[in-house]
């Protein structure tokens, strides 16, 4: 019977031992052919470059392929004693959709990183005034005006702030506690002591600790008491972050103790339903828009419900298509993003 022999060293040096290359092939039998035998040959340089650029164990790769562990072992080293062209299908089709998957990501303009604009500004400088004092502060900003990317560059760049999101399976005061437990690390099996354990991890110590609460309009009543409770016992600063239902209930003439505590708490407000317009301004030209009828059409979308949000998605599809044409972005393409979107009504 024939047998193949591969000579060729093996690239690179990330895990050597574990990605060395095949010396000898599979046997040539009745369910392994000729050609099944060179496919296999490919196919294996093609997995070591890949998982060699990714830094992909062998473990990961198996994951990845969806072959069962043993299956790709015998498969990669060339024991496999199955036929050998479903197999290398497999592989084949995993390895096809990953470039396919890698030349797409390759033309897909990625968003502008997180940009001081003069609302990302004043979100950071409530949220440093909530840490800093401590003090309990609401922000609420109009969707896709970039209230979230404001509180990840806070939280990412200052010490002792956690960043929790909730949302209606989270709204309760047990939820919401479970969400802060694990932003902040805190094991606690017990229910009733989860609120002390997460207080005594944010207790003041001097240096300010910091709760971001985002998508708070999602919390009930009794979560945001319990929120302002950290701030009042802790001493801890908290920011409740979301949409203006958070603060709207305590305008509808509601009464109780409880409201008259929690709003006579709240040392700060931070409220913007629209974006500014040099924001919008600042935002596009980030995308590298400049042509005057573009701009302009781009500021009428950032002025729809969604702001920043409405303008990355219109442009990252715009580009798309004019790059796939071999264009540049003009006003057509914008125009024709949008329409394509179909969200009109719903902005």
């Amino acid at each position: 019977m024939n047998k193949h022999v591969f000579t060729s060293p093996s690239p690179g040096h990330y895990q050597a031992s574990s990605w060395e290359r095949p010396l000898q092939a599979p046997e040539v039998s009745a369910n392994k052919s000729e050609a099944d035998i060179a496919k296999w040959g490919e196919l294996v340089d093609r997995v070591i470059a890949v998982a060699r650029q990714y830094r992909w164990s062998k473990a990961e790769v198996t994951r990845r392929a969806g072959m069962k562990d043993a299956t790709f072992h015998q498969w990669f080293s060339g024991r496999y004693e199955g036929r050998l062209d479903n197999h290398n299908a497999i592989i084949e089709q995993w390895l096809d959709a990953l470039e396919a998957a890698a030349s797409v990501a390759a033309i897909i303009p990625q968003s502008p990183a997180f940009m001081p604009l003069r609302a990302s500004t004043e979100v950071v400088e409530t949220l440093a005034w909530a840490q800093i004092c401590p003090d309990l502060v609401m922000i609420t900003l109009g969707a896709g005006m970039g209230k979230t990317a404001a509180c990840e560059y806070f939280a990412n760049t200052r010490p002792h702030v956690y960043h929790a999101t909730v949302s209606e399976s989270t709204k309760t005061v047990h939820g919401m506690l479970t969400e802060l437990a694990e932003q902040l690390g805190v094991q606690e099996n017990n229910p009733a002591r989860l609120a002390r354990a997460i207080g005594g991890k944010v207790k003041r110590t001097g240096e300010g600790t910091l709760l971001i609460v985002d998508e708070g309009q999602h919390l009930n009543d009794e979560a945001l008491n319990q929120l302002r409770h950290f701030v009042d016992v802790y001493k801890c600063g908290v920011a409740v972050v979301g949409n203006s239902e958070v603060y709207s209930r305590f305008t509808r003439g509601r009464q109780g103790p409880s409201y008259a505590q929690l709003k006579s708490r709240i040392g700060k407000r931070l409220q913007r339903v629209q974006p500014y317009p040099e924001d919008l301004e600042t935002y596009i030209a980030a995308w590298e828009v400049s042509e005057p009828s573009c701009v302009k059409f781009l500021m009428g979308i950032g002025m729809k419900g969604g702001a920043f949000r409405q303008i990355e998605k219109t442009v990252r599809m715009a580009r798309m298509v004019a790059t796939g044409e071999g264009a540049e972005v003009s006003l057509k393409y914008l125009q024709a993003a949008w329409k394509n979107r179909d969200v009109e009504d719903m902005a």
